[in-house]
């Protein structure tokens, strides 16, 4: 099996958030793989990743860092396959990553997702991926048809929950 898909982390204590991502990628039977790799403590590997990721038959880039949250864009600067930025809670609540995230210069663009939102990082990955995949594109929808039978199966219990004031 060879991985269409990189999830990137600065450091294994990423790997809570981020494992959201490779849990989906299971869900669907997406192949990838995942590593830790960080723009300022290893800034070369991180370079040499980017350069040799779309000759390795990779598809999506899912990258999620922390604070200054260089990854993503330092792997977007690198590389033509499409980068998601996944900003992990910190210091101010994720907004400092978020902000180093979405503020990347014109030629570079990053998606990025919510804050510790790997997993719409891995569902978005797996819509493109699904573009061109009819498997992948089938299986996603299943999986939103999915999560509206949540809600209306949610629904369906509140009507069992009682209140002195509640009119439905």
């Amino acid at each position: 099996m060879k991985p269409i898909v990189s999830i990137i982390m600065g450091s294994t204590s990423d790997l809570p958030v981020m494992e959201k991502a490779a849990k989906f990628f299971d869900e669907m039977e997406i192949p990838f793989e995942m590593n830790a790799l960080s723009a300022h403590r290893t800034p070369s590997e991180v370079e040499t990743f980017a350069k040799e990721a779309a000759g390795r038959g990779l598809k999506v880039i899912i990258a999620g860092a922390g604070m200054a949250a260089a990854l993503p864009g330092v792997i977007a600067a690198n590389t033509t396959i499409p980068v998601i930025g996944v900003p992990i809670k910190g210091m101010l609540d994720g907004l400092d990553a978020m902000l180093s995230i979405i503020q990347m210069p014109p030629g570079i663009p990053v998606a990025t997702v919510g804050v510790n939102g790997a997993q719409n990082a891995a569902i978005l990955a797996a819509e493109m991926i699904g573009l061109y995949d009819e498997t992948i594109a089938k299986k996603l929808a299943e999986h939103k048809a999915g999560l509206k039978n949540k809600i209306v199966k949610a629904n369906e219990e509140l009507k069992e929950v009682k209140y002195n004031f509640k009119t439905n």
